[in-house]
């Protein structure tokens, strides 16, 4: 039916060509059609180019889809469904396509394709890779890359150290064909690291990753040869020789070279030596180099110190590194709160190159505060400036410290042995943690021994084994500690000279330490009776120091008859010079210092009190002054102290507090000092003194007073 539709549709066509042929173009014009004026070739179909108008078409050979939808078709052209019975004809359009009448696509797995089988008896080749061949016939074996095609192989750069090693002022701190330890050691390390990694591998069930299916396991990689490590020549030129040896000390004990389960150590060089600029050169050092080339050796590093010496640590920094210097996150109280806490939850989450404040600067009493934004962070290298304050393992200070994420620690002191071996062990126990085991196994194996053996009654078993167990202890920790004395600064400083004042009590003064000499309060203290004797000696010591320090009449009772003619209690305004010998004598010397030189001195008071009344003298005579005590704010404290350092200030008198101000503070600006009342700890007056006699003081001379009452507190 469709082959004869064709049919009768080419044979209308031809008539028409026909008919075209036998009009005139005239008659094409005028009969109001679209024609030409010149005579057209009759239209032929490209179907009968060949052929006569009787040709028959070419038959295609019969398709039969019966089998594919598994129904029977009939003479008439009518599907007969075995299910729903007889229905029309569907029309094949589409079947050329690939889509039914019902415009579904045929399921391949239901078309009958024939399936090529290969000849059995075809041989097959495995793939290999055209070898080379040298001359004489032998395999040349080369390794290949693992690379894609196109990628262009990593140029392999031959380790070299940051700096120069051979330069003028080169300080080698790690020479690896000295240092380096065996190669066949780190080796095992890694096999055993490998196995391990392999047994957690097991652990984690059948997942594996995809390279492990494929068997493309990755390489090991390879020992890269260490290279030496330098100290940054800029301050290699600085650095004096006891320096070097405390960097080089310093850099031993945190890297692991002297042992491998410990990486603390404490650097108790007397006051004075340059112990900032030592550390500080490790620090440096630590952040850029490491013995593998390239790697640092820390990401991050805290300074804790005293509150008035955080400022001082961040100007230290950019002073000997310049430009270049680590940035700093100094916390020294002008940031608010929220905002304190906002820098340090930053400062806590960044890693890698984000960190743009390696070293954070905090004082004892804040970093106590952040310890739990701190506690998961992993810190490199720990400071601990003034480390003394660690001596009590049970105060809130050390347990906070002790709780963070830091394997290298290092505890600066001048001082660091003050009363007796438990603050000793403490110090050791935190630098270096469980190297002499515990509080109870230390005071069993050493402090008990060593103490009997001191003692003046003991044996000469006692003081034998006493000996032994000292030169045990010794041995154990002096790898760990470095200590060096200020003769050392003889070479590099000008000559100083320590005098001790002796005064005498104004007869004002006499008169009320014997009153309460005589006092029912010394009597019941005599007697064993009393339960306040330190309140007692406080009320001497403010006694000798000035009788206005005292609550006059409620500390001595009858004590209004003594009072000279004049004397008012009380009196914040004026300061009466001539009842304290020790400020009688004060006053002297800083009226005779000013008239005859430009020198500048420092006053150093264990009482806030006895700063007010240097204050009052001060105003009265109308000279310049700067003080500093625990009730000044921290971000102004090295602004204090920058002012009178500036030779060009006018103010000549600094009034200290040694509690606030006697450990760290760079007072090189004056080249006298004054301590006026001593303490009871010497180690705290050591301190108070040093604040002058260091390195940078250029004075041709240094004094330094002490003043003290004979047969007196």
């Amino acid at each position: 039916m469709r082959r004869s539709a064709v049919v009768a549709a080419l044979k209308e066509l031809q008539d028409n060509s026909s008919d075209h042929t036998r009009e005139s173009p005239r008659q094409l014009a005028t009969g109001g059609g679209y024609g030409i004026l010149q005579e057209q070739k009759p239209f032929k179909s490209p179907l009968l180019k060949k052929r006569g108008p009787d040709a028959s078409l070419r038959k295609r050979a019969r398709v039969n889809y019966s089998e594919l939808s598994g129904d029977s078709v009939d003479q008439s052209g009518i599907y007969i469904d075995e299910i729903e019975g007889p229905r029309k004809k569907k029309s094949l359009e589409g079947v050329y396509k690939g889509i039914d009448a019902s415009g579904v696509s045929f399921n391949a797995d239901r078309r009958k394709w024939q399936v090529f089988h290969a000849d059995p008896r075809a041989i097959k080749r495995k793939f290999s890779i055209p070898s080379i061949r040298n001359e004489r016939g032998e395999v040349i074996e080369s390794q290949l890359s693992h690379a894609a095609l196109g990628v262009r192989r990593p140029v392999e750069v031959p380790p070299r150290p940051l700096h120069d090693p051979m330069s003028e002022h080169s300080i080698v701190l790690f020479d690896p064909t000295i240092d380096d330890k065996d190669i066949e050691s780190e080796r095992e390390k890694l096999r055993l690291a490998f196995e391990e990694q392999q047994k957690k591998e097991e652990k984690r069930g059948p997942h594996k990753n995809l390279a492990t299916i494929l068997g493309i396991n990755k390489p090991h990689m390879p020992i890269r040869d260490k290279v030496p490590v330098v100290i940054d020549p800029r301050l290699g030129k600085i650095l004096r020789p006891h320096q070097i040896e405390g960097v080089k000390f310093l850099f031993r004990c945190t890297t692991g070279m002297v042992s491998e389960n410990a990486h603390g150590c404490i650097m108790a060089d007397e006051m004075g030596l340059g112990k900032t600029l030592q550390c500080i050169t490790l620090l440096w050092t630590l952040l850029k180099q490491s013995p593998n080339a390239g790697k640092s050796t820390i990401q991050k590093a805290i300074v804790v110190c005293p509150s008035s010496l955080v400022r001082n640590w961040a100007n230290e920094l950019v002073k000997w590194l310049g430009a270049s210097a680590p940035g700093s996150l100094a916390l020294d109280g002008r940031l608010s709160r929220e905002q304190m806490f906002e820098s340090v939850q930053r400062w806590a989450d960044c890693s890698g190159r984000a960190i743009v404040h390696p070293v954070m600067i905090v004082s004892y009493e804040t970093l106590r505060n952040l310890q739990e934004l701190l506690g998961n962070t992993e810190i490199g290298l720990l400071l601990c400036d003034e480390g003394h304050r660690l001596k009590n393992a049970d105060s809130m200070t050390f347990q906070s410290l002790a709780m963070l994420k830091v394997k290298r620690r290092v505890i600066l002191s001048g001082t660091p042995i003050q009363n007796d071996l438990s603050e000793y062990f403490a110090l050791i126990n935190f630098a270096i943690p469980d190297m002499l085991g515990n509080r109870n196994e230390f005071r069993k194996h050493f402090e008990l021994d060593i103490l009997r053996g001191r003692d003046a009654g003991a044996t000469e078993k006692e003081k034998e084994v006493g000996r032994e167990k000292l030169q045990q202890l010794s041995g154990m920790v002096s790898p760990f500690i470095i200590r060096r004395t200020n003769d050392i600064l003889s070479k590099y400083l000008p000559v100083k000279y320590e005098h001790v004042v002796f005064c005498r009590l104004s007869p004002f003064q006499v008169d009320l330490y014997n009153l309460f000499l005589r006092s029912p309060v010394i009597a019941r203290l005599l007697r064993g009776i009393g339960s306040q004797p330190l309140k007692a000696i406080g009320i001497l010591k403010k006694l000798c120091n000035h009788p206005d320090l005292l609550n006059l009449p409620a500390d001595l009772e009858g004590s209004e008859e003594l009072y000279p003619e004049g004397y008012r209690p009380g009196d914040r305004r004026n300061v009466a010079v001539g009842l304290s010998g020790k400020l009688a004598v004060l006053e002297r010397f800083l009226t005779s210092m000013r008239a005859k030189t430009d020198d500048k001195i420092v006053l150093i008071s264990n009482y806030t009190q006895t700063l007010d009344l240097f204050e009052r003298l001060c105003r009265s005579r109308r000279w310049g002054f700067f003080r500093l005590d625990g009730t000044m704010n921290i971000n102004k404290r090295q602004n204090l102290v920058d002012r009178f350092n500036n030779p060009e200030g006018s103010e000549f008198i600094f009034l200290l507090s040694s509690k606030a101000g006697g450990c760290g503070l760079n007072l090189i600006g004056a080249n006298r000092l004054v301590l006026f009342d001593p303490d009871w700890n010497p180690a705290s007056d050591q301190q108070a003194l040093a604040r002058v006699w260091r390195d940078g003081q250029k004075k041709s001379c240094t004094y330094a007073l002490v003043f003290f009452f004979a047969n007196k507190v």
